[in-house]
């Protein structure tokens, strides 16, 4: 069963609409515009828990919620060779491993 309180919500503002709009990262295509930021997200919060009962009294599984799936910690990156050789000189030079200094630059905000 899922807890659709366990889902990844967040409220930004819309120059267009001149509204709030609350959106949840599990469910893409759903939105819900407001003129408070806790008013849309009580708003998307409120339409995700009654999609995932719909969902589930139709038998459909809801997707699992990001903050409930377990990461490794690793996925595989391709890159051009050049990139790859100019990464490596750079983790050479700072005495560190590759991995280190890309996991650093993905890690800058």
């Amino acid at each position: 069963m899922v807890d659709p309180k366990h889902y990844t919500y967040r409220v930004i503002w819309s120059e267009e609409d001149q509204e709030f709009v609350g959106l949840c990262a599990e469910f893409p295509s759903l939105s819900h515009l407001d003129e408070g930021q806790a008013e849309a997200l009580s708003g998307i919060t409120q339409l995700v828990a009654d999609i995932v009962t719909d969902m589930q009294a139709s038998g459909e599984a809801p997707p699992q919620p990001i903050a409930d799936r377990e990461y490794s910690g690793r996925f595989q990156v391709r890159i051009t060779p050049e990139l790859h050789r100019r990464l490596a000189i750079r983790a050479a030079e700072a005495n560190v491993s590759l991995n280190r200094i890309v996991s650093d630059q993905l890690a800058k905000p």
